[in-house]
C-alpha cells in the first residue's frame, strides 16, 4: 500500500492501515509482483535461468529457508545478497530498538516496557532494505556471543541482575530480526554453535549464560556450503539439515557462451587514452575453453572446483598483455594473440589445486590446457585441409616468426604474399586492423601446429613456424 506521509508513531501507523508482514510473506509478495511484471530476479546472474533460479522461486513461494550447495565461484553469495531486492523498500520499526522490533508486537524487553508505558505514542523509524541483510563467514572460532548475544558487563555494573534480559548485548542474528541472515560455509561452524542456530530457527529461544530467553525472531536464513563438506558425516548436525527447507545446487556455466558473457560482464575495464582494445571472438572462446577443460582435467582437483574467476582474471591478463605490447610499440589498437596466452599462467596457478602424484608443475598443466583450448576452438572454425595452399608455401621454405612483442604490421608484411589466409581471416572476422589480423594469423598457425601440420621452434622467447 502507498502511504503519502510516513507515520511517526505507533498510533499513526495503526491509523494508516499499514499491515506488518513476516519476512517470508514480504519476500513472497514482492516475488509474485516481479514475476507478474516479468522483472529479472537476479540481475547479472548468467546461466541459472533454467536451473537454479526456478528452485529459488519455489523456495520463496513456499516460505522455505535456503542452502546453496556449490563449489567456489558459483555466485552463491551474490544470489544471497540479491535476495534483498525482494524486501520492501522500507519497514517501520520501534525507534532506537537494537533488533528492529515490530511496532505492533515488540519482542525485546526494552520495547515491551516502552509500549506498556507510552502506548501508541511510541515513536517509530523506517528501516531501508539494505540495512536488513547481514552476512557471516562461518569459522571454527565463532562463538554464541557473535551470533546470538552475550551478557554485557557494563549493564550488570549498572545494577541489573544477570538474569535480567536487559543485560544482554545482542549478536548478529537478533540484530537482523525482520531481515535476511546469510551464513557462508555453514559446515565450518562448530556443532555447539549449530545447535544455537537451530534454536533460533526452530524453537525461537536463546540460551545465554545458563538462562533462557524467549525471542521469537523473524529471520529468513540463507546458507552456503561446498557439497563435499555438507555431505560429510559430522560436519553439520542432522536436525539443522532437516530444518533447512530447500537445498539448491549451483553449478559452473554449462556452455562457453555463458562463460564468455560472465567474463565480459565481470572483468575490470580501464580505458587508456589513445589506445583501442579489440578482442576477437575466437580469443574469448579460447580463454573460456581453458576453464572448461580445467573443470574436466584429471590433473586438477575437482572437489575444490575451478572458479569462474579463473576465466575473468585470465581474460583480464590476456587483454593487459596485448595492451602492454601496444603501448611499448606505439600502436593505437591492441588485440590479444595466442602468444599472449602465456600471461594466464599467473592468473590460473593460484586458483587451481593439482590432484596429481609426482613433480607435475602448475605451469605444465596450464600449458596443456592452453594447447587443448586452442586446438578445440581451431577445430570449430577450420579443417586443416583448408590450408593446403598456405602449407605449400611452407613446403617451399616459408617460415614465420611470431611473438608477443612483435608489431602487428610485421605479420602483415610476412604473409602479404602468401595465399590461403584471406578467406580464413574473413571467417574469423578479423579484418579492419593489423592487430586483429596478427591475432588471426597466430591462431591459424598455432592451430596447424597442434594438428601436426607445421613445426614450431622456440628460441630465446621467439617462436618460428616452419614445415
Amino acid at each position: 500500500m502507498t502511504i503519502t506521509t510516513q507515520p511517526r508513531t505507533i498510533g499513526e501507523l495503526r491509523e494508516s492501515g499499514y499491515r506488518v508482514l513476516s519476512v517470508k510473506e514480504e519476500m513472497r509478495k514482492n516475488l509474485i509482483e516481479k514475476m507478474r511484471k516479468g522483472e529479472e530476479l537476479f540481475p547479472g546472474i548468467i546461466g541459472y535461468e533454467d536451473t537454479v533460479i526456478p528452485q529459488i522461486e519455489n523456495a520463496i513461494l513456499s516460505g522455505q529457508d535456503i542452502i546453496f550447495l556449490g563449489e567456489r565461484g558459483q555466485a552463491k553469495t551474490r544470489m544471497a545478497r540479491s535476495l534483498v531486492n525482494l524486501l520492501d523498500e522500507e519497514i517501520p520499526v520501534i525507534a532506537g530498538c537494537e533488533i528492529n522490533d515490530n511496532p505492533y508486537a515488540p519482542i525485546c524487553k526494552a520495547c515491551r516496557d516502552k509500549v506498556a508505558e507510552q502506548g501508541d505514542k511510541v515513536e517509530i523509524a523506517w528501516l531501508p532494505r539494505d540495512r536488513r541483510y547481514s552476512e557471516k563467514l562461518a569459522t571454527p572460532d565463532i562463538t554464541i556471543s557473535d551470533l546470538i548475544g552475550e551478557v554485557d558487563p557494563v549493564r550488570v555494573a549498572e545494577g541489573r541482575y544477570l538474569s535480567d534480559e536487559l543485560t544482554i548485548h545482542y549478536g548478529l542474528i537478533p540484530r537482523t530480526n525482520r531481515g535476511i541472515f546469510c551464513i557462508n560455509e555453514l559446515p565450518d561452524l562448530a556443532e555447539r554453535i549449530q545447535v544455537g542456530l537451530l534454536n533460533i530457527m526452530e524453537e525461537r529461544d536463546v540460551q545465554i549464560r545458563g538462562y533462557k530467553i524467549r525471542l521469537p525472531l523473524d529471520v529468513y536464513v540463507v546458507a552456503s556450503a561446498n557439497p563435499e563438506d555438507y555431505t560429510n558425516r559430522g560436519r553439520i548436525i542432522t536436525p539443522l539439515k532437516d530444518r533447512i527447507g530447500s537445498e539448491i545446487r549451483t553449478h559452473y556455466p554449462l556452455d562457453i557462451e555463458h562463460e564468455i558473457q560472465i567474463m565480459e560482464a565481470e572483468s575490470n575495464r580501464f580505458p587508456t587514452d589513445g589506445l583501442e582494445v579489440v578482442v576477437p571472438r575466437f580469443m574469448k572462446e579460447i580463454v573460456a575453453t581453458v576453464t572448461h577443460l580445467a573443470r574436466r582435467s584429471n590433473d586438477i582437483s575437482q572437489r575444490s572446483g575451478v572458479s569462474v574467476r579463473v576465466s575473468i582474471t585470465n581474460y583480464e591478463n590476456v587483454v593487459s598483455n596485448s595492451c602492454r605490447r601496444a603501448l611499448r610499440l606505439g600502436e593505437r589498437v591492441a588485440a590479444p594473440r595466442v602468444s599472449d596466452l602465456s600471461a594466464i599462467i599467473a592468473s590460473t596457478s593460484g586458483k587451481i589445486e593439482l590432484d596429481t602424484v609426482g613433480e607435475v608443475k602448475e605451469e605444465r598443466v596450464v600449458g596443456r590446457l592452453i594447447n587443448g583450448a586452442v586446438a578445440e576452438v581451431f577445430g570449430q572454425y577450420f579443417e586443416p585441409r583448408e590450408f593446403e595452399q598456405l602449407l605449400a608455401g611452407f613446403e617451399r621454405g616459408l617460415s614465420v616468426q611470431v611473438g608477443d612483442d612483435l608489431p602487428a604490421m610485421e605479420y602483415v608484411n610476412q604473409l602479404s604474399r602468401v595465399g590461403g589466409l584471406s578467406k580464413a581471416i574473413d571467417r574469423l572476422q578479423a579484418r579492419g586492423h593489423p592487430a586483429t589480423i596478427a591475432s588471426a594469423v597466430e591462431f591459424i598457425l598455432e592451430g596447424l601446429h597442434l594438428n601436426r601440420r607445421l613445426n614450431k621452434d622456440e628460441v630465446s622467447g621467439k617462436i618460428r613456424y616452419r614445415r
